[in-house]
């Protein structure tokens, strides 16, 4: 039996979005719903890779499967595709699993030529609707499927539209639309030295093979990279009837959304264009109306659609985007699908859902993507620094608010530029009359978008707000001009470099960089909800790194269950004490070296009481000293310098101040340079530190204990747990961990109290997790410094591998990710695994966790669940992102264990 390659919406349904697109399987859906749907058919997304896999060739029998289902179509139409008395138009249009807005190719009113043209006219006794049909064609089919430059089709367009008092497209008289044909099918000839195809089915097959091939074009490329969507599912092909939104003003089109995808509140949020097409919505040339006044224009077609839209989102119990045309009065839908929105719509949209009944809890977690936590939290525009700026005539423009946030940048008006600044890390906002699919590559890396034209519905706006990025459209008070690469609004220009702000939420456009503040957590109401939620479904710990009290208090706000990371020796840096550690690294002698620690003693021990009260009830972990000491003293080079210029100079003159400067540095040079390592990174840091230099170790250990003790005292309940960084061997456990211990009983005696705690390590080494078994002999808890074990396990060193190859490693697909981002789960992650099993042998009730920036990377928090790990510790701003992560992966558990 013949391979099916074409599917009628008929036969398809919502649950076929691997195989007809999210497209195909929407518009079957509705038509199995018994709604308003112009027939059609579509072939598969198999279809299109098999297209790939031939050559850009239709599989075997696939031609012969379209001209059948197209006969289905006359059928149910009574219209016939080609017929000059009852002609049939069709459309095309790409549909993948995952909706991609924009970034693949759509032709309308395939079957025109210059006979059906004369049928349209004279079945619709509208000439000027069917010229406008016709030049619409020849534009899409001449850009689209042969690659013909869409700026000059629209010098065309603009050139006529000049001439008419309202400059809109609607105020072309059929005589003017008559030439803008004889115009495009002139160019037409010029580009590619054949006239424009008149036979229907030719259009037809170079449609579909046009859609098909735009799957692997760059924008779509660009789009699946930035949002790792695999490059094998294809694309499939919707053929549909067409029906024309361009028959006057008892006709439109439209998009509109089931609940506002920029807030997420429970109202009808989209546009509409009386007498156009559905592209004239989405690119953007004539700013819409809101979807609201549909219900003054044309109610009884509003009420259906209200209807309508309540319907499919109770269908599918979810937000919905649907697209729609207007014909003589009569409401036609064209598509549904779920519907993109912003971070703040997800959290809401979530929650009210389920307040509704329309879902669980549990499924609310998992519509909510942790890069969107992330998004929510992101630094706003400082009112106050807003109305400074307003108040000195910075306030450029106002235009609509399309995707909230805020983004300060260079001014860059093409998407190149945008794409060559940005990749190198500067901050850009692409400014555009309004975008288009092929300015796609720009918006990945901009840090916004604004654009003069297009509504809340148009691409720049569905884009930004997909990639979580603030977009201001319609902006009609600016004018911009590409060719001059400027914009002028208020009375100023504004050119390529300048500085801008855009505040997606209010709409604003402002001169210059808008000082920032970060937004209120608590603030956050849904997503506290959103949140608890997740705690009920996770079974992993989430903790934060935190070196300070204030880093603490962050942690708690943000939800975080302990402390996983605090290094102490980011305390040894403040100011004040850094000459004192400086000077304890330079001790000629042991009793020297004490004095200094001893000074060091309380600036410690108040930083552990600050964390220990804040931490209250729950576990801090803190790490030993793990740098090389060599950190803490100036960089031999600049010494080396700095020698140098003073003994010039006592050359000259036996200034003593200068001479006893001289002694210092010299002595500090001789100290540095023995200290001087080939890898520091390998070399007398961790473990290995603290065994030739104990003082140090058994001081910090002291200032914890101490700390614990007194705070204690003041009526908390404080559990400290001791990590020892680097061990690579146990018998290196034996000698620092029995000392240690040892200085705690002590202290914990002196006192006269018993304090509940753990000493551990950090497994950052692959021979501590190769014997991790012996390892948890000693240790009661393990640690995986996830940033270290990857370095020694690809024999990488992080600070030059990503400045050097490490990303060409990614962008060739030599490494999947960049592994310090997400945790390489073959190599180092079989290391963690085997780790966790091993020592768990040994110690059945080891404590394990993760503290490296891993701990914040919803992939790696995935695989953490799935190893067994008690908790994962990241930095206190990726606490929520973690505790929504942790959820996710508890319940993706549950349902594959189903």
């Amino acid at each position: 039996m013949a391979k099916k390659w074409v599917y009628l919406f008929s036969e398809g349904n919502k649950d076929m979005r691997d195989l007809l697109g999210g497209k195909g399987a929407g518009v079957a859906e509705m038509t199995r719903a018994g709604l308003p749907v112009p027939p059609g058919f579509t072939i598969t997304t198999e279809a299109c890779n098999a297209f790939f896999a031939g050559g850009e060739k239709f599989p075997e029998g696939t031609w012969d499967q379209v001209l059948d289902a197209l006969k289905w179509v006359e059928q149910q139409t009574g219209k016939k595709f080609g017929d000059p008395n009852n002609p049939l138009l069709v459309s095309v249009r790409s549909g993948a699993k995952f909706s991609m807005p924009g970034m693949m190719d759509t032709v309308l009113n395939i079957g025109l030529n210059p006979q059906t043209l004369q049928g349209i006219s004279r079945l619709t006794g509208n000439e000027r609707f069917a010229y406008d049909a016709y030049r619409r064609l020849i534009q899409m089919f001449g850009r689209i499927v042969k690659d013909i430059d869409g700026r000059k089709f629209d010098h065309i367009l603009e050139g006529y539209k000049e001439k008419t008092e309202g400059k809109q497209d609607t105020d072309l008289t059929t005589d003017m639309l008559k030439q803008v044909v004889k115009d495009y099918k002139a160019l037409y000839k010029k580009e590619l030295g054949v006239e424009f195809p008149d036979d229907p089915l030719a259009q037809l097959r170079q449609a579909i093979e046009a859609v098909f091939g735009s799957w692997f074009g760059k924008r779509a490329v660009d789009y699946r990279n930035f949002n790792k969507i695999p490059h094998d599912l294809g694309t499939a092909v919707n053929v549909q009837t067409m029906v024309f939104g361009n028959m006057g003003f008892d006709s439109g089109t439209g998009v509109a959304f089931t609940r506002n995808p920029a807030t997420g509140d429970k109202a009808l949020y989209g546009e509409y264009l009386q007498n156009a097409q559905g592209e004239d919505v989405v690119a953007g040339i004539r700013t819409p109306k809101k979807i609201a006044q549909l219900q003054d224009d044309m109610p009884v077609v509003y009420g259906q659609f209200v209807k309508v839209a309540n319907q499919m989102e109770r269908h599918y119990r979810e937000m919905q985007d649907l697209e729609f045309t207007v014909e003589k009065g009569k409401l036609w839908m064209l598509q549904t699908r779920t519907g993109k929105r912003t971070a703040q719509a997800a959290v809401k949209v979530a929650v009210e859902m389920v307040n509704e009944g329309l879902i669980t809890k549990q499924e609310a977690i998992m519509r909510v993507e942790p890069a969107q936590i992330n998004q929510l939290l992101l630094p706003r525009f400082d009112p106050k620094a807003k109305d400074v700026a307003a108040g000195e005539g910075k306030l450029l423009a106002k235009g609509l608010n399309a995707s909230p946030g805020a983004a300060a940048g260079k001014a860059i008006f093409d998407a190149d530029t945008a794409e060559t600044l940005g990749t190198n890390g500067e901050s850009v906002i692409l400014v555009r009359p309004e975008t288009n699919p092929d300015d796609v590559h720009g918006m990945l890396v901009a840090r916004g978008i604004l654009t003069q034209h297009g509504g809340a519905t148009s691409h720049a706006a569905v884009v930004a707000r997909g990639l979580g990025k603030p977009c201001v459209s319609g902006t009609e008070a600016i004018r911009v001009d590409t060719e001059t690469k400027s914009f002028s609004a208020n009375g100023l220009t504004v050119k390529e470099g300048d500085l801008i702000s855009i505040d997606g939420t209010t709409g604003e456009v402002f001169l210059g960089a808008i000082k920032t503040i970060a937004p209120n957590f608590a603030e956050e109401k849904d997503l506290q909800i959103l949140l608890g939620w997740a705690n009920e479904a996770k079974r992993l710990g989430v903790w934060a790194n935190a070196d300070y009290p204030r880093d603490a208090t962050n942690a708690r706000l943000f939800g975080a269950e302990g402390i996983g990371l605090c290094r102490t020796e980011h305390m040894f840096f403040e100011e004040e004490r850094l000459p004192i550690v400086q000077k304890m690294i330079l001790s000629e002698s042991e009793d020297e070296r004490e004095k200094y620690l001893a000074q060091l003693l309380p600036f410690q021990r108040s930083d552990f009481e600050g964390i220990f009260r804040v931490m209250d009830g729950l576990p801090v972990i803190i790490r030993l000293i793990d740098p090389p000491l060599h950190e803490f003293l100036p960089k031999y080079e600049d010494l080396l310098v700095e020698v140098t210029n003073l003994r010039g100079a006592t050359s000259f003159s036996r200034d003593e101040r200068l001479v006893s400067i001289l002694e210092e540095k010299e002595k500090m040079l001789k100290a540095v340079g023995a200290m001087r390592e080939a890898n520091p990174m390998l070399g007398l840091r961790g473990i290995r530190l603290g065994i030739t230099f104990p003082g140090i170790t058994k001081m910090q250990v002291r200032a914890i204990f101490e700390a614990a003790c007194n705070v204690t005292k003041e009526g908390k309940s404080v559990h400290p747990e001791v990590m020892i960084p680097l061990t690579g061997h146990i018998n290196e456990l034996k000698v620092t961990q029995t000392a240690l211990e040892d200085v705690a009983k002590a202290v914990m005696k002196e006192k006269g109290l018993e304090i509940h705690y753990k000493f551990g390590t950090m497994i950052e080494v692959p021979r501590a997790a190769l014997t991790a078994g012996e390892i948890a002999q000693m240790a009661q808890f393990f640690s995986f410094g996830t940033n270290d074990l990857t370095q020694m396990t690809f024999g990488y060193s992080r600070d030059d591998a990503e400045g050097k190859f490490l990303l060409q490693y990614v962008e060739k697909k030599i490494l999947p990710e960049n592994p310090f981002q997400a945790l390489d789960r073959i190599g180092v992650g079989r290391l963690v695994k085997m780790a966790v099993e091993e020592g768990r042998k040994t110690r059945p009730d080891l404590e394990v966790g993760i503290c490296g920036e891993h701990g914040g990377d919803p992939s790696s928090i995935e695989f953490c669940h799935q190893v067994g790990l008690n908790y994962v510790s990241c930095s206190p701003f990726r606490v929520p992102i973690a505790r929504l992560a942790a959820a996710q992966a508890a319940l993706g558990q549950v349902t594959r264990d189903k």
